[in-house]
């Protein structure tokens, strides 16, 4: 049969094989095709010869060929062909599709449609005939039945599709069909719907089979749809993401995802190469992603910013046309997560109504943590991010030439943005071999070239690099030691820095470590000064770090490494005995410093005690050199006055005079160094090694013999008295200025040492009052000759040579030392009250060397643990010193200059609180433990919270500013109170906002400003500036703000002479003296920061309606999850409303108040304008708007804009009078032009609030129309600001003006000879 059809088939005329087909039952013709197919015999042949005998112009043909086409891919689907004949059979079916007539093909698309959705497929072979016949059917124009309608093709064609994609797809066929749209026209609505239907199988899938089909969607979003597709993967990723944490923290979860993480990050990175690739080959692509991740960025970001979207983002970096546009936009997301989140946390208001995001910190570090799965694709831009971040948001200079201080533990978004690159680096370069050495080259080239910006942000990078891996940078230390040949170039600081950090691989690397003594010997003798302090620096910090065998234990004795090969290293290589030699010879080299300038020894001096306590071994070596150094400056003879040669002291070149050796700071080294040497060495030497310690027996001896000569020293035993020239000019005025300044260095020096030896001696402490008045003696007169800061000699005498330890004892002994054996000894020191101002002064000066500097002078002052202890113990002695002895008892029984020193004791507690909450944060509960009588080893004690701690101290100051208050007008402190409330401010920030004791604080705060009436500004500034920085962390203050503005307008009066306002008496802190400029400015500055909070809200409205208008699905549900945001904007407004139109009514001074209050008025309309623009955007169609909106333009129209107006022309007619009144009193030698500054500065902003008021009543009327309510009805009509011409105030002008001339014509007849006169007149007119 078969035969027969093919031999008909190759006659010209198709007659006989149509009749002999047309003959055939279609069983015989299906059995014939299958046993033909099955054998694999000529089935192509058959077909074609089938087809060519069934034109589909006859019915029969065209049904026969219907039926053929249906069991054709019956067959295929079977399983039973062999794979090329299957390809042969689907290829001459997709070769005649286009002939078949309109319903057939319709017929033909349903059966797939059908098949697909009931699941009747096998293998999807016939698939690849669908694009095909849906091809066909789109070209035909005849109107086809379908369904319960009659349609063309392309329709015919487009419900074909809806119903397939609104059907069931089996799992194993979601490829194949997503393939198979590609190659079918689509117009962008069929897109979406095949896209939307794809991206609801994903969660149906198993993981591995999704990177395909991501490649299949891919490839089809070429025909429309990208953000979709983009929108859709990125979201279901996310989702991913989260139920994978999730799920790693013990929650359930769906079996879908219950899956290993390197599998899902494995399957993350092949979709986003995926994406990446796509994106090479359309950069509509890569412009859409870039949108998508910038809609975010306005409204909620967490959406659209997650670990995989960042990384997809990161990745894209690699193609040169989006580089700069993603570093820029992940750039601007992390500064403003950072931004919002400080105004989050600073107002409780914005966190009631705004949940908690995802932090963007925590998700790129997720990204740096998922990159170790094979996201090689991703670490070249995390790197460049990270670099990114540090170089824009690193420290910045300041005026003296510093870095903001990065110990600082502040919470600008700046630095935890810069942060955030450093910890993106670290991470990176933990997880990534590849990256090490170029993450390292990078900061190392950062460090050199950087050099006159602050890096110390690279510094501490390159530390932790250093410290986490040791071992594996020896393969970099090439690049380290290349950068050691910059260091004489370097500033001493940096030098410091970079030698700190690499110090770990000078223990491990024998190399390093010579290269670095090679290039600090040359710096030794190099003509920079820089050079030979940062060769010091080097040196010192070797000596430190290399022990000698038999030193004593310490726990700073080395930076620990927390890598056992290395230990192992240190101890195999750089042994114990080698180290000797090895820190003998740098001895040697430092030896030779002490010829050069004093700066150079300065730092010496400064470093050698650190090295002592660290190598003990080198104590003889370091005593030596220093005993030999004094001996060149000191007189051995015991009754010569004085017993230091103070000229050898000083270097004459030409005409210049400067110092040549700091002898107070040899001393201070050689005190320190013998008090620890005896306390820590002396103890532990056998008998026999007394010939080595001769050595401090001769040292005390001559400390000794200096204390008693320079006793009985007077002032003119070193050429010194009230006659002597102290001035900068004179080579004889700078040589005493460096003599004074020396000597109170030397006197502190010796004070310390006697008080360390006295053992609670009535004698010595007897020395060391003289000492002090010694040390005064030179101070007065200093002070007295150069005045205060005048000098850099006078100025650098402020930093005291006590060290913090000794400040510690000397005040604990002084206040608090109650031991009976030691009461008639210490009567001494406190029978002296200057010497105890002089105790207190001198700690208040080390706290504020903290502050500046993050560090103290003297020993250990880099300790930061040694210097919070003694911060403890000066805490404890100030704080007692306070609350016993009050300001007002002091000062009652004893009028003397200056500061108390109670009042002392107040500021240095005021200074030390700031201090610990910058500097030791995770410590304020030990800190707190510290200051509290009861025993801190006390188990129960470790149970209070640092609130209950806090609170227990802000009651004692509460207590002090209520006595403060009792008092009289005439006797209250202001300097006192001011402290005060500063203390109160700062411990307050340690309170919980949620807690009972935040709420008792703010209640007594409110309670103390609206029952105190003082005319004192400053005191008022800062009660007031404490309770709107209480207030803002319980609720928003706007209430508050109202209550004030009524107070001011009640003192002040209105701008209507006419008006009598009634006093309210909300707040008696509101009076005469302070009611304006300082609680006027006070308000408005907060009023500013409310309207910034609303504006900030708006913007993030907008956002979310962007992101709702965007995305179909939840435009129905846009409004509801807003209106709690709505509603808390115009009840912000409306009360500021009222707040306004009570300032616009008050008759404020000219000056600042009225300046700030029209720029806050232009605020306020621009934030009224902007929500109506919102509410623009989300008002329906239908029209109506919500009544609070409404009510809230009816309040504006009501209570604001025609009161602006009235203020404006108050305003306008005072300067006017101004300017008249200026004019008319030229002649009597006033001055005109701060007049007219003045008035220019009051008027200059009137124009901008005149056109923010006409644009918010423009967006009026848009929203009137829209929501067709009328809303301008509240509104008055605008006054007219048009220029006007009044006759009658033109004549009386001129008038004036001829009277003027001929006055000044009168004058100047008279006075025409006088000739020095009229050049003043030139001069005051021009």
């Amino acid at each position: 049969m078969d035969q027969k059809i093919l031999s008909l088939a190759t006659d010209k005329a198709t007659g006989k094989l149509q009749a002999f087909l047309q003959n055939l039952k279609d069983e015989d013709l299906t059995s014939l095709l299958q046993n033909q197919a099955v054998k694999g015999r000529a089935t192509g042949a058959l077909l074609r010869a089938i087809f060519k005998g069934s034109p589909c112009s006859e019915e029969d043909g065209a049904l026969r060929r219907h039926k053929v086409y249906t069991w054709c891919i019956q067959l295929v689907e079977s399983g039973e062909l062999q794979q090329d004949v299957s390809s042969e059979i689907i290829g001459l079916l997709m070769l005649e599709a286009h002939h078949f007539p309109g319903p057939l093909l319709v017929e033909l698309a349903n059966e797939f449609v059908v098949a697909i959705k009931e699941g009747n497929l096998v293998n999807g072979k016939s698939l690849e005939l669908l694009p095909i016949i849906l091809t066909a059917l789109a070209t035909k124009k005849e109107g086809l039945a379908y369904g319960k309608g009659d349609f063309n093709g392309e329709e015919c064609k487009k419900q074909l599709i809806n119903t397939l994609c609104s059907g069931q797809w089996d799992q194993q066929y979601v490829i194949q069909l997503t393939s198979m749209f590609k190659d079918v026209p689509l117009t962008a609505e069929e897109v979406e719907f095949v896209v939307a239907k794809v991206l609801k199988m994903f969660s149906k899938l198993n993981l591995q089979e999704i990177p395909p089909l991501v490649y299949q969607l891919l490839v089809l979003s070429s025909k429309g749809s990208r953000k979709s597709v983009l929108d859709g993967i990125i979201t279901f990723f996310s989702e991913l993401d989260k139920q994978h944490s999730e799920e790693q923290s013990g929650e359930e979860l769906l079996d879908v995802v219950a899956m290993p993480s390197d599998e899902l990050h494995h399957v993350e990175g092949t979709i986003i190469l995926h994406i990446v690739f796509a994106i090479k080959l359309d950069c509509e692509l890569g412009r859409e992603l870039l949108k998508h991740v910038k809609v975010g960025q306005q409204g909620d970001s967490s959406k659209y910013l997650c670990p995989f979207s960042i990384a997809l983002l990161l990745s894209v970096t690699r193609i040169q046309r989006f580089n700069e546009q993603v570093f820029d936009l992940l750039k601007a997301s992390v500064i403003k997560y950072f931004k919002d989140l400080q105004l989050l946390q600073g107002s409780k208001f914005l966190q009631n109504l705004v949940p908690a995001r995802a932090c963007v910190s925590t998700m790129i570090l997720q990204v740096v943590k998922n990159s170790v799965h094979s996201w090689d694709h991703v670490v070249q831009g995390l790197v460049e991010l990270g670099f990114i971040l540090m170089d824009s948001y690193g420290p910045k200079k300041i005026l003296d030439g510093k870095a903001v201080e990065s110990f600082s533990l502040s919470k600008m978004p700046n630095q935890h943005a810069c942060k955030l690159g450093a910890n993106i680096l670290l991470e990176t370069f933990k997880i990534h071999d590849m990256i090490r050495q170029e993450i390292l080259e990078q900061v190392l080239n950062r460090v050199v070239t950087r050099a006159s910006s602050p890096i110390s942000h690279f510094l501490e990078l390159l530390s932790d690099i250093i410290m986490y891996a040791p071992l594996i940078l020896q393969s970099c230390s090439s690049k380290v030691t290349e950068t050691f040949d910059c260091l004489s170039f370097l500033p001493l600081q940096t030098v410091q820095g970079l030698l700190k950090a690499v110090q770990p691989l000078l223990k491990i690397s024998m190399s390093i470590r010579d290269s670095l003594i090679i290039v600090l010997r040359k710096a030794m003798f190099a003509s920079q000064l820089d050079a030979r302090k940062s060769a010091v620096a080097g040196f010192l910090l070797l000596l430190k770090n290399f022990k000698v065998l038999g030193s004593l234990s310490s726990s700073q004795c080395s930076q620990s490494i927390g890598i056992s090969q290395v230990q192992v290293d240190v101890h195999s290589r750089y042994n114990s005995v080698a180290n000797e030699t090895f820190c003998l010879e740098i001895m040697d080299s430092l030896r030779r410093c002490l010829g050069q300038q004093a700066d150079v020894r300065l730092m010496l001096y400064e470093g050698l005690y650190d090295v002592l306590r660290r190598n003990s071994q080198l104590a003889s070596s370091i005593m030596q050199t220093l005993l030999s150094q004094l001996n060149q400056y000191y007189e051995p003879e015991p009754d010569l006055l004085p017993p230091l040669k103070l000229g050898a002291c000083v270097l004459t070149q030409g005409n210049q005079i400067s110092l040549q050796e700091p002898l107070d700071h040899l001393l201070s080294c050689i005190q320190h160094c013998l008090a620890w040497y005896k306390s820590r060495v002396v103890p532990l030497r056998q008998g026999d090694d007394e010939e080595e310690e001769g050595f401090y027996h001769e040292l005390d001896d001559m400390l000794e013999s200096i204390t008693n000569r320079v006793i009985k020293s007077e002032l003119e035993d070193f050429e010194l008295d009230k006659s002597s020239d102290f001035s900068q000019s004179t080579d004889v005025g700078i040589r005493n200025n460096i003599f004074a300044c020396l000597m109170m260095g030397v006197c502190e020096v010796l004070i310390e040492y006697n008080f360390s030896i006295s053992n609670f001696s009535k004698s010595k402490f007897e020395e060391i009052l003289s000492l002090f008045m010694c040390y005064k003696k030179f101070s007065d007169i200093l002070n007295e000759k150069t005045g205060k800061g005048k000098t850099k000699m006078a100025s650098k005498a402020n930093d005291s040579l006590l060290s913090m330890k000794f400040v510690s004892d000397l005040l604990t002994a002084l206040f608090r030392d109650s031991t009976q054996s030691h009461e008639e000894s210490l009567s001494v020191l406190r029978s002296s009250n200057e010497f105890m101002h002089y105790a207190v002064n001198v700690a208040l000066k080390k706290v504020q060397q903290l502050i500046q500097r993050g560090h103290v002078s003297g020993p250990d002052g880099q300790n930061l643990d040694k210097v919070f202890q003694n911060l403890c113990d000066i805490t404890r002695v100030l704080l007692w010193r306070y609350t016993s002895i009050p300001t007002s008892v002091e000062e009652s029984g004893k009028k003397e200059k200056g500061k108390s020193i109670s009042l002392l004791c107040l500021e240095g507690l005021q200074k030390i609180f700031s201090a610990v909450q910058q500097f030791y944060q995770p410590k304020i509960q030990q800190f707190f433990r510290a200051l509290d009588v009861t025993d801190p080893k006390d188990e129960e004690d470790t149970d209070v919270s640092v609130t209950q701690r806090a609170v227990f101290q802000i009651r004692q100051f509460q207590r002090s500013l209520l006595n403060l208050l009792s008092n009289e007008e005439e006797d209250f402190n202001s300097k006192e109170a001011l402290l005060l409330v500063t203390v109160l401010s700062t411990l307050s920030k340690l309170l919980e906002p949620t807690s009972a004791q935040f709420a008792q604080v703010l209640s007594w705060t409110s309670k103390i400003c609206k029952e105190n009436s003082w005319e004192d500004a400053s005191f008022c500034r800062s009660l007031m500036n404490l309770l709107f920085s209480l207030h803002v962390l319980c609720k928003s203050p706007v209430t508050v703000l109202r209550d004030l503005s009524q107070d001011i307008h009640g003192q002040l009066g209105d701008i209507d002479q006419d008006v009598e306002v009634e006093k309210t008496n909300h707040y008696a802190m509101v009076n005469l003296r302070t009611a304006a400029p300082t609680v006027c400015l006070l308000v408005l500055s907060q009023a500013e920061k409310i309207l910034e909070e609303v504006d900030w809200l708006i913007t993030k409205l907008k956002g979310q309606v962007s992101q709702d208008t965007l995305s179909e699905e939840s435009s129905s549900q846009a409004v509801p999850p807003n209106l709690p945001a709505e509603k808390a904007i115009i009840m912000q407004l409306g009360t500021l409303i009222t707040f306004f139109h009570e300032l616009v009514q008050t008759a404020l001074p000219s000056g600042s108040c009225v300046d700030t209050l029209l720029k806050d008025l232009c605020k306020i309309y621009t934030i009224l304008t902007a929500f109506v623009r919102y509410n623009l955007q989300v008002c329906p169609s239908s029209g109506g708007i919500p009544k609070n909106v409404e009510k809230l333009v009816k309040l504006s129209g009501s209570l604001l804009t025609p009161y602006c107006y009235s203020f404006i022309s108050y305003v306008q007619n005072r300067s006017n009078n101004l300017k008249y009144t200026g004019e008319k009193e030229k002649e009597k030698a006033t001055i005109p032009a701060v007049t007219a500054t003045k008035v220019l500065r009051e008027t200059k902003p009137i124009p901008n609030l005149i056109f923010a008021i006409e644009q918010y009543e423009k967006f009026l009327i848009q929203l009137s129309k829209k929501s067709k309510v009328n809303l301008m009805q509240y509104m008055k009509f605008s006054t007219s600001r048009d220029f006007k011409i009044k006759g009658s105030v033109l004549d009386m002008v001129l008038r004036e003006d001829a009277e003027d001339r001929n006055e000044e014509g009168t004058a100047s007849a008279h006075k025409r000879q006088d000739k020095e006169p009229a050049k003043k007149r030139k001069k005051l007119n021009a």
